[in-house]
């Protein structure tokens, strides 16, 4: 299998979800591992996969690393489970396993693992060949520490290292490093008598160098991404209150000049800089890579919760176009969490995908041993 084939099918999990425009417009931007931009967990997807600015939480590790400074608890571990493209196949799926660690008041260690697998693949050199069974996968490995610089602001960094084996009989798996920089500002704010927060996140994610999967003689991108959020946390009354977030994002990846273009000489710091520049039709198509969404989330006495959120993106940019929703229970030493999404496109293969996520508290769990 060519390089450029093995480029293709890693990024099939993209184009798959992806209409077929004839118009010249369309020209949406491609890169490897593109796994990596999937949300791992329930709770964010079931507002519409948002993470930079809303509560800390034990998955903070893919949204937004330095939350887990101001995080309540002391420490968590959570396990995500998500089936990929549910409708066309059985065996694609997304397991994600999460925890951290707070060394102090003002600082946490965290750590992830994300592995991707692609299901059973049938290689052949001709028709007529009876082929054998490969098991393609991906996966990411990183860890991240966070401290709190300020009264309200904390900062954070997440080293990653990732790994893309498609099984080829020709060429190597592909691997890189990366890292995400982040910080995280919220503020205690008074509604009446009710003390909420306003909150604000950036994050940007997967800084790191290019993969190839033919030794370094072609290199691709990795979904470097720029992510900036902010969160209300509205208290109605002792038991009952409301968070609303927004996320924008952009990824910071050249533009194709064309719609074969699908590697570059270009630098992948050089080209996070020349991603703000570089559409063909100039700051119209800018704008038109920039994605964003919008969540709700009702949460009774911080133990029942029911979310909502729209996520949207350019026609031209990939058309991704859909409302999630969610629920979730939580107690004193663990919390489940279910996502479902529902797609704007009949046509979209991720309609009716659902995510799990179930999480502990080791600090409510050493109480519970304690007593």
């Amino acid at each position: 299998m060519k390089a450029y084939q093995k480029f293709f099918t890693a990024a099939l999990f993209t184009l798959m979800t992806l209409p077929v425009f004839s118009e010249s417009e369309y020209n949406p931007i491609v890169s490897s591992m593109y796994t990596l931009s999937i949300s791992p967990d329930a709770i964010a997807s079931g507002m519409g996969d948002i993470g930079a600015a809303t509560t800390p939480d034990v998955n903070s590790q893919f949204w937004n690393p330095s939350k887990y400074a101001q995080a309540e608890s002391n420490a968590g571990v959570s396990f995500s489970y998500t089936p990929w493209l549910s409708k066309l196949v059985s065996d694609i799926n997304l397991a994600s396993l999460v925890g951290y660690m707070k060394l102090d008041e003002s600082s946490a260690l965290s750590a992830s693992l994300r592995y991707f697998s692609l299901g059973e693949v049938t290689l052949r050199t001709s028709l007529e060949d009876a082929g054998y069974a490969v098991k393609p996968y991906e996966f990411a490995l990183d860890a991240g520490y966070s401290r709190m610089l300020s009264e309200y602001l904390s900062m954070g960094v997440a080293l990653r290292y990732m790994r893309s084996d498609l099984m080829s009989s020709d060429d190597p798996a592909g691997s890189a490093f990366a890292a995400d920089i982040s910080t995280y500002y919220r503020q205690p704010v008074y509604f009446g008598r009710e003390k909420g927060s306003l909150a604000f996140g950036v994050v940007v994610s997967n800084i790191g160098t290019k993969i190839s999967y033919d030794g370094g003689n072609t290199s691709y991108f990795i979904p470097t991404n720029l992510r900036l959020g902010s969160s209300v946390h509205y208290p109605m009354d002792d038991y009952n209150a409301l968070n609303v977030s927004i996320d924008v994002n952009k990824l910071l990846v050249p533009t194709p000049k064309d719609t074969d273009e699908v590697t570059t000489d270009v630098s992948s710091i050089d080209g996070i800089f020349q991603s703000f520049s570089d559409a063909p039709g100039g700051l119209k198509e800018e704008l038109q890579e920039i994605y964003g969404s919008i969540g709700l989330e009702y949460a009774y006495n911080e133990q029942f919760f029911v979310r909502g959120g729209y996520y949207y993106e350019n026609q031209y940019k990939g058309n991704r176009k859909y409302f999630t929703f969610g629920a979730g229970f939580k107690m004193s030493m663990f919390r489940l969490d279910a996502s479902y999404l529902v797609s704007q496109s009949q046509s979209n293969p991720l309609d009716g995908t659902l995510r799990f996520s179930l999480a502990f508290d080791m600090e409510g769990i050493q109480m519970l041993l304690g007593k």
